[in-house]
């Protein structure tokens, strides 16, 4: 079973205090101690980053490591991806960090993990990167469409209720053609999805929301996706 997790914001690095996305996420690997690995990339392998992955994940039932392609301490990367349970990618800046992939083949070792049952799960970045396509905000830039790995078909669109610039520039896009349509995500939401296909998307927050956004005779409509907050479970 293929499995990918894709958060629009939320997890152990923006809602330290509610843990309801990352113990979802370790949940549907159906082990008691799955292993998870954090990929920080995105982020620099930003030290502060990574100790708050460790401070959240030393809480829960798992066995937390991660991976830094700046100071790498695996001896064959391949084998260390394909071990893991989870891979849990954080934020930052996605055209980066894929040109960092690409050069490191990681890109390519996650395909193979992805296909032997690893979930793949992330925020912001994290999220983007397994779509066709993604909006992105470089720092001080307008946001613009980034070609991404395609595990899933069309577009995401993260932050979707906390960046102003973020529902505008993506219906924009869409209406133009130059962006593909897909899903709009509100920060507390994973959109999980098994075998390339939307399962059941969850949230943290009790009122966040997600939404497939088309275009339809020049028009863009957005269509609610159904949303289960893990609060109530």
């Amino acid at each position: 079973m293929r499995q990918i997790i894709a958060m629009g914001g939320g997890g152990f690095s923006m809602e330290p205090d509610n843990l309801l996305l990352d113990k979802y996420i370790l949940a549907q690997s159906r082990k008691d101690l799955p292993k998870v690995c954090f990929v920080p990339t995105a982020s620099g392998d930003q030290t502060n980053y990574i100790e708050r992955f460790y401070k959240a994940f030393n809480t829960l039932p798992c066995q937390p490591s991660h991976l830094s392609l700046f100071e790498p301490e695996f001896t064959e990367l391949e084998s260390y991806i394909l071990e893991q349970d989870v891979i849990y990618v954080g934020g930052g800046n996605t055209r980066n960090m894929l040109v960092l992939w690409k050069e490191w083949g990681l890109d390519h070792y996650l395909e193979k993990a992805y296909k032997n049952g690893v979930i793949l799960a992330g925020l912001s970045a994290g999220s983007i990167c397994w779509f066709e396509e993604g909006l992105t905000d470089p720092l001080n830039a307008p946001l613009f469409k980034l070609d991404c790995l395609g595990f899933l078909k069309g577009s995401n669109c993260p932050h979707y209720d906390e960046e102003n610039k973020r529902k505008p520039s993506y219906h924009k896009l869409i209406k133009e053609g130059k962006i593909k349509e897909g899903y709009a995500v509100d920060d507390g939401v994973a959109l999980h999805f098994i075998n390339e296909t939307l399962s059941s998307p969850v949230s943290s927050r009790p009122i966040a929301k997600a939404y497939f956004v088309k275009c339809i005779d020049s028009e863009v409509i957005e269509n609610e996706v159904n949303t289960i907050y893990l609060g109530n479970l």
